[in-house]
C-alpha cells in the first residue's frame, strides 16, 4: 500500500485526475447546455470556473510537474476568460511574501487602501470599501470592484507597453474558448453570470483568509472546512499551512495540517463562522497603514 501511495504522489495523479475532472466536465457541460435549465447550467458552470481558478493556483506552485512550461499549458487555459495566466502566476508569487502580506501596494492581492488614500477618498468611496469588507458585500460588488481595478491597472500597464507577453496568447487562447462556447450554444449572457458568481465564490475562499496584524501568525488564518468547500478549494482553506508550505500538493494539505501543532493564531472553525460573523459586520477597517496593522 505505502508503494501505491507512493506511486500516486510522485507521479502527482491526484492533480492529473483533477485536471481532467474540471476539463471534462467543462466540457459536457458546455456541450449539453442546451438541455440544462439555465438555473442549473449557470450555478454549475461557476462552480467548475472557481474550481479551476484553484487548479490553476495548484499549477502555479509547482503541479503536476516541476515543469513550469508544461504546468503553464496545464493550467493556462482561460476558462473565466479575464485573467491571464501568467499575470496570475508572477502577482500570486509576489503575494507569498509573508513579510509584506496585506500590506497595499506591495502586496499584490491585499484588500486594504493607504491611510493617504483613505483621507483622500469621498464619503461614498468610503461606503463602498467598508462594504466590500463584509462578507456580503464581498459576493455582490466584490467581484466588480476586483474586475474594474484590475482592468484599469492592466490598461495603463499596456499603455506603457508592459504585460503584452501575456495579454497576445491569452488573447488567443480566450478566442477559442469563445467560439467553442458558440459551436455549443452557450449564451454569452449566461456565461458572463457564471463568471461573475464563479469569482464570487472564489472571494468566499480569500475573504478572511489574510488580515493586517503585526503578529505573523494574526496574518493567515486557517479556516477548517468541510467537503464540498474543502475540495472547491483545494484544501486553500488551511491558507496559513499553505504559506508555511507552499510546495505541497493540495491533496497533502490536510494531513500537513494535522501533523502540526494546533495553530494558535488566526482561525475560524468553517466558512459558517465566517458567515455569522461578517455577513454584514466588517471583517476589519479598509484602512492598512504601510508600518503596522
Amino acid at each position: 500500500m505505502q508503494g501505491a501511495s507512493s506511486f500516486w504522489q510522485r507521479w502527482e495523479l491526484p492533480t492529473w485526475g483533477l485536471a481532467g475532472a474540471i476539463y471534462g466536465a467543462w466540457a459536457v457541460l458546455t456541450l449539453g447546455w442546451a438541455t440544462v435549465p439555465a438555473w442549473v447550467a449557470i450555478p454549475a458552470m461557476a462552480w467548475l470556473l472557481a474550481w479551476h481558478g484553484s487548479f490553476q493556483h495548484e499549477t502555479i506552485h509547482g503541479h503536476p510537474t516541476r515543469n513550469r512550461r508544461i504546468n503553464g499549458a496545464i493550467g493556462g487555459i482561460p476558462l473565466a476568460l479575464w485573467l491571464p495566466y501568467e499575470l496570475y502566476r508572477s502577482s500570486h508569487l509576489v503575494h507569498h511574501r509573508d513579510e509584506d502580506l496585506t500590506i497595499p501596494r506591495v502586496d499584490p492581492e491585499s484588500y486594504y487602501v493607504p491611510i493617504d488614500d483613505w483621507e483622500r477618498a469621498t464619503g461614498t468611496t468610503k461606503a463602498v470599501l467598508t462594504f466590500n469588507h463584509t462578507l456580503l458585500g464581498r459576493l455582490t460588488i466584490g467581484p466588480a470592484i476586483a474586475l474594474w481595478r484590475f482592468l484599469c491597472s492592466e490598461f495603463k500597464a499596456l499603455l506603457r507597453g508592459r504585460h503584452l507577453r501575456a495579454w497576445l496568447p491569452h488573447l488567443l487562447l480566450s478566442a477559442v474558448v469563445v467560439l467553442w462556447l458558440e459551436r455549443c450554444g452557450v449564451p454569452v449572457w449566461q456565461y458572463l453570470i457564471a463568471i461573475y458568481l464563479s469569482i464570487s465564490l472564489t472571494l468566499i475562499r480569500s475573504f478572511a483568509e489574510h488580515k493586517a496584524s503585526t503578529e505573523a501568525q494574526g496574518r493567515t488564518a486557517v479556516i477548517e472546512a468541510a467537503w464540498p468547500m474543502a475540495i472547491l478549494f483545494l484544501y486553500n482553506n488551511l491558507h496559513a499551512r499553505h504559506h508555511a508550505r507552499p510546495d505541497l500538493p493540495w491533496y497533502a494539505l490536510a494531513a500537513f495540517h494535522r501533523s502540526q501543532p494546533e495553530w494558535k493564531g488566526l482561525a475560524y472553525r468553517g466558512y459558517g463562522e465566517v458567515l455569522g460573523r461578517f455577513l454584514v459586520k466588517p471583517v476589519d477597517r479598509p484602512i492598512r497603514f504601510m508600518d503596522g496593522a
